[in-house]
C-alpha cells in the first residue's frame, strides 16, 4: 500500500522557505533598528556635508558646508542654525540632535557641533578644513 500525505518536499523548496524566514526576519529586525534610530539619515547627511567641507577648494565652500552640517545636526530650532542656509535635511525630522533620544549620542553630536562652529570661527583654510575632517569623522564613528 503506498501511503501519500499530499506534501512533496523538493529540495527548492526547503531553500525557499528557509530562504523565506531568514528574509522576514532580517526586514523585521532592519526595520525596528530604523525605527529606534529616525535621526540615522540626518547624521549620515550631515557626515556627508562634513566631507564635502573638508574636499572644498577655499575656505567659503568649507564654511557653506559646515553650515549645512550644523543644520542636520540642530534642525530649525536649535541655536545653531543659520536659516541662510540650506537645510539638506529639511525633511528628515527636526533635526539630528533634537530627534535623538539617547543621552550619550547627544553629547557625541554636541561634540561635532563644537568642532563644526570651531571650522565655522575660523578664517584659516586649513583650520577650518581640520575642523570639518574631524567633524566627518565624529559623525562616521557614532
Amino acid at each position: 500500500m503506498n501511503i501519500h500525505s499530499g506534501f512533496t518536499l523538493r529540495p527548492g523548496f526547503a531553500v525557499r522557505f528557509v530562504s523565506t524566514v531568514f528574509g522576514t526576519t532580517l526586514a523585521l529586525l532592519i526595520s525596528s533598528s530604523a525605527l529606534a534610530a529616525d535621526m540615522a539619515p540626518q547624521v549620515k547627511t550631515a557626515a556627508v556635508h562634513a566631507g564635502l567641507a573638508s574636499q572644498a577648494a577655499d575656505v567659503k565652500g568649507v564654511h557653506t558646508h559646515l553650515h549645512h552640517t550644523l543644520n542636520c545636526l540642530v534642525g530649525p530650532d536649535g541655536d545653531d542654525f543659520d536659516s541662510d542656509e540650506m537645510n539638506p535635511c529639511g525633511d528628515m525630522g527636526k533635526g539630528a540632535i533634537p530627534d535623538n533620544k539617547d543621552d550619550d549620542m547627544k553629547k557625541k553630536l554636541e561634540g561635532a557641533v563644537e568642532k563644526a562652529n570651531s571650522g565655522l570661527d575660523t578664517d584659516d583654510y586649513d583650520e577650518a578644513k581640520a575642523a570639518a575632517m574631524s567633524v566627518q569623522k565624529m559623525l562616521e564613528t557614532k
